[in-house]
Order: structure tokens, then sequence, then C-alpha cells
């Protein structure tokens, strides 16, 4: 069996992971400040709707071409609906990736 390179793979979801996140904390900032009588960001609420459909995608690729266990699918599921939730996971499928891949070992 011929290794597989997900570095592609794995740097888009890295990217969306970020992007997610960044757009959950946001969104629950500006949730917080509609609350004390700030104007509403409900663009925010639409972005990160849309980034996360794009995230689902880009989670599933990973899972399909490494073949890991159906749990690191459901946690990066997961991971996109609970603010900050998506930097740790993030990580830890990062390092995941790295220790069962050897062709991400030199980079």
């Amino acid at each position: 069996m011929t290794p597989i390179d997900i570095s592609g793979p794995l740097r888009r979801y890295r990217i969306a992971a970020y992007t997610v996140g960044t757009l959950l904390l946001l969104a629950c900032l500006s949730w917080l400040l509609y609350g004390l009588g700030e104007p509403s960001f409900q663009w925010i609420w639409i972005a990160h709707g849309w980034f996360y459909i794009v995230y689902l995608i880009l989670a599933f690729d990973l899972y399909r071409r490494v073949r890991w266990p159906l749990l690191r699918l459901f946690e990066m599921l997961v991971a996109g609906l609970l603010p900050g939730l998506t930097f740790v996971i993030e990580r830890d499928i990062n390092r995941f990736a790295h220790a069962q891949t050897p062709s991400l070992q030199a980079n």
C-alpha cells in the first residue's frame, strides 16, 4: 500500500478550523454585546454558518482520505459548534495526523 499525501487536505482543514473557530468566538461576542444594547451583527452568524458547512466538507474529506476511527470525525464535526473547541481539536488532529502519517513527519 502506497503512503498517501495528506498535507494539502490537512492544511485546508486547519485553515477552515481556525476560520470557523474565530467566527464562532466573534459571533458569541457580538451576541453578548447585543445584550448590552450594541447593534446586531447577524452577518457574523451567517458567515459562521457558511464557513461551518465548508469546514464539515473539509473535515469529512480529511477523514475519508486517512481512514481514521469514526470518533475522530465526530470530534471534528462537533468542534465547530462549541466556542474555542475548534482550536483544541485542530491541534489534536494535527498531532494525530503527524503521528499516523510518516510523510508529514519531515515537514
